[in-house]
């Protein structure tokens, strides 16, 4: 796992929880339901960064008997944990108090701390989420935000990112309720920006589930990359050409690929040998996510089958 995508949770994880203490402070001394729901958000924020950097930990333990091709799922696993944590925590009971101020609405106190409060938390969330941008910016690779989000493999680099830009739209939707709450003298408003910053939370856990679930599932790697590995097979002077390549990821970092190759006519068993050495060095050469290569080898008339097991 790159160090960068653990810089900007580090980013992430003290910024929230500086931020969630003084939101609940502000909500205690205002009566806010919009900074109580703020808070409950940079908690549930914290304790998803930890999650984060738990499955990033557990991600990088050793292949061994029961899981041969290592442990990279761990960190798509607690991916999708993160966004139940999200929905459910975060989301859910910002709602949930939203609703209860809109039935039972309550006159709101001085503003002046929440105001200071959102303003700290905005200086901050800003903060982390420059760190998040600079680090997924690293692994952008010319794409679009959008398109290099559902291109990573690394679900780390982009859900602190969509965290904290979620945070930011929250901060805006709390200050927007407890400012034109008081200025209109409207006690509802209050309660609708703690919906509202619920339903941010909502849109952003199932995106979080949408991305980690391909990845949890056995998602393979792009058409590019594909093109590339039949493209180094066929270039070969002792392939044919190669068919039926099978790809899924284990970890961000770590690939499985499998291909039938057909041999040309007349090779030794050693040369045949000899021939996949090449192609899989070529291959990993180019592409060193691809740990774990299996070969299916055939002449053209369908002689001489042979599969290799992949290279500790």
């Amino acid at each position: 796992m790159e160090t960068g995508s653990k810089k900007a949770i580090y980013a992430a994880l003290i910024a929230n929880l500086v931020i969630a203490t003084s939101k609940f402070a502000a909500a205690w001394f205002s009566g806010s339901s919009a900074m109580l729901s703020e808070g409950i958000h940079s908690i549930v924020d914290t304790g998803n960064s930890g999650l984060l950097l738990l499955g990033i930990r557990l991600s990088q333990k050793p292949a061994d008997e029961e899981h041969p091709f290592g442990h990279g799922k761990e960190l798509y696993f607690w991916t999708l944990i993160v966004a139940v944590v999200i929905f459910a925590g975060g989301g859910g009971i910002s709602i949930y108090e939203g609703i209860l101020h809109l039935i039972h609405p309550v006159p709101l106190e001085d503003p002046k701390w929440s105001y200071v409060v959102l303003g700290i938390a905005a200086v901050s969330e800003s903060w982390s989420l420059k760190v998040a941008l600079q680090e997924f910016r690293a692994v952008q690779q010319g794409q679009s935000l959008l398109k290099a989000i559902q291109a990573s493999k690394d679900p780390s680099t982009f859900t602190v990112l969509i965290e904290d830009a979620a945070a930011l739209a929250g901060l805006v939707a709390a200050f927007l309720g407890i400012y034109l709450g008081h200025t209109l003298n409207n006690l509802y408003l209050d309660g609708v920006a703690s919906v509202v910053i619920g339903l941010i939370l909502a849109v952003v856990a199932v995106l979080l589930v949408y991305e980690s679930r391909g990845l949890l599932v056995g998602e393979g790697v792009d058409r590019q990359t594909l093109a590339s590995v039949r493209a180094i097979a066929e270039q070969d002077p002792c392939v044919e050409n190669a068919r039926r390549l099978l790809t899924s990821y284990f970890g961000p970092a770590s690939v499985l690929l499998n291909m039938d190759i057909q041999f040309r006519e007349g090779l030794s068993s050693d040369a045949v040998e000899a021939a996949v050495d090449r192609i899989e060095r070529r291959i990993r050469a180019k592409h060193p996510e691809i740990k774990n290569i299996f070969v299916e080898a055939e002449s053209i008339s369908g002689r001489g089958r042979g599969e290799r097991p992949p290279e500790d």
